[in-house]
């Protein structure tokens, strides 16, 4: 793969980014400086969208006073916010949200978490990862029973302990729900279940027909499965040095890793390109 030093960065309006082990480091901490860099690129002409699978309003805690200088593409593009502005919002059908509750709790495979606009819905009884969960929920409702809940859910996760994410989507719920639902692995030990279409990808796409620009002046920067659509559906896929090998055939060119804080560093270079 070749560097981003290689690159072409003089037309970048938009770099998006995934979170864990690609903006944030291996203990969780966002690179020094990210604040004045976000708003250097607004300056610019340039935008900087944080990419996850987290909700929107973890992501808006974790870029306090931003929100309006930034975007958010949020639960792997079923949601879609630039500044106050709702681009986009994917919601699942209830009938769908309930046969998915009944087929985890049915037959034991992972800790199902329902993910609303609002807050994440989780058993009274799956308390006890409590402490791993509010990494990425931050407004979570424990209850009695998931069956029918009255709000809207943009998407349905899993959460499996034994690290098994990948098995359990190849094995069990992608011959079950695969056809007509989006579904993918954030890591491990997260299953992320969406509506069919939904990607960080198309969460891009639709990003850029807001913003009025094209997909081939987008950066995104990932390091993982539920990345992978971006990396390739954009005209500057970075590929963080932390990711596995196999994920290599989605990007072209290749960041320094998280630790190293790439995401700052190809920033950086935007920026300079941008001034040139």
């Amino acid at each position: 793969m070749r560097s981003y030093l290689e690159d072409d960065l003089r037309d970048v309006r938009l770099v998006a980014s995934d979170m864990d082990y690609t903006l944030l480091a291996d203990d969780g901490s966002m690179p020094e400086g990210m604040p004045e860099r976000i708003r250097a690129l607004e300056d610019s002409g340039a935008l900087f969208a944080a990419a996850s699978g987290r909700p929107l309003y973890t992501l808006r805690d974790m870029f306090p006073g931003l929100w309006d200088h930034m975007a958010f593409i949020t639960d792997n593009g079923a949601g879609v916010v630039c500044g106050e502005d709702v681009v986009f919002k994917s919601i699942i059908d209830p009938d769908i949200v309930q046969r998915l509750t009944e087929f985890t709790l049915g037959h034991g495979y992972g800790i199902p978490t329902i993910c609303g606009l609002e807050a994440c819905y989780v058993r009274r009884q799956d308390r006890g990862h409590d402490a791993f969960f509010r990494t990425f929920y931050h407004n979570i409702e424990y209850v009695d029973s998931l069956d029918h809940l009255p709000v809207e859910v943009n998407k349905y996760t899993l959460f499996f302990p034994e690290a098994n994410s990948a098995a359990m989507l190849d094995e069990v719920y992608a011959p079950a729900f695969g056809e007509g639902l989006s579904l993918t692995c954030g890591g491990d030990v997260w299953l992320d279940i969406m509506n069919e279409g939904v990607t960080k990808a198309t969460g891009i796409e639709r990003l850029c027909a807001y913003l009025g620009i094209s997909v081939d002046d987008v950066i995104a920067l990932g390091d993982t499965d539920n990345d992978s659509e971006m990396l390739s559906s954009v005209g500057h896929g970075y590929l963080m040095a932390n990711a596995e090998k196999r994920m290599e055939r989605y990007a072209a060119f290749r960041a320094p890793s998280n630790n190293d804080r790439g995401v700052a560093q190809v920033i950086d270079a935007v920026l300079s390109a941008r001034r040139a």
